[in-house]
């Protein structure tokens, strides 16, 4: 499978690397599928490329590579949404946070901890939740954080 994007030209994939959301991401709902793009060797962020829209990428990361202790029930979640078959999806669960970037300003870098990523790795589903109820925020810094591992939002 070939396809066009803005930011990588065209790439080449294989359609088992291609990952649904049957509700896009919030503020882009008519985006439905994706796929992971690594950014470079090593690096602990990715692309999270729609192939919907050549124009939308998102840098996504792993949240325990940041905050280790970052743990939400994500089934408890998983549960209210009515598409999602706990008996048959979302065994094998793979999280991430979006990631924000300021130009010109990488270190103060912030994750949105309040609406991880959640992707079932065997029917490669995914969902992006609201979790309101953790201890994280919608700009969690990644980098300095302090030892509480707890940043508050900053508008």
């Amino acid at each position: 499978m070939k396809i066009e994007t803005t930011r990588f030209g065209r790439i080449h994939l294989d359609a088992s690397q291609m990952i649904r959301m049957p509700e896009g991401m919030p503020g882009f709902v008519d985006s439905k599928r994706f796929v992971i793009i690594q950014n470079k060797e090593n690096s602990p962020f990715f692309w999270y490329q729609s192939l919907d829209d050549p124009d939308l990428a998102f840098v996504i990361t792993d949240p325990n590579q940041f905050v280790p202790d970052y743990q939400p029930d994500f089934k408890q979640h998983l549960q209210n949404i009515s598409w999602v078959d706990l008996n048959e999806s979302f065994k094998e669960i793979a999280c991430y946070v979006v990631v924000n970037i300021p130009k010109g300003a990488p270190e103060k870098m912030t994750g949105n901890f309040l609406g991880p990523l959640v992707m079932d790795l065997s029917s490669r589903v995914a969902v992006q939740l609201v979790i309101p109820d953790n201890n994280y925020s919608l700009k969690t810094r990644l980098l300095s954080q302090p030892s509480s591992q707890q940043v508050t939002s900053q508008g």
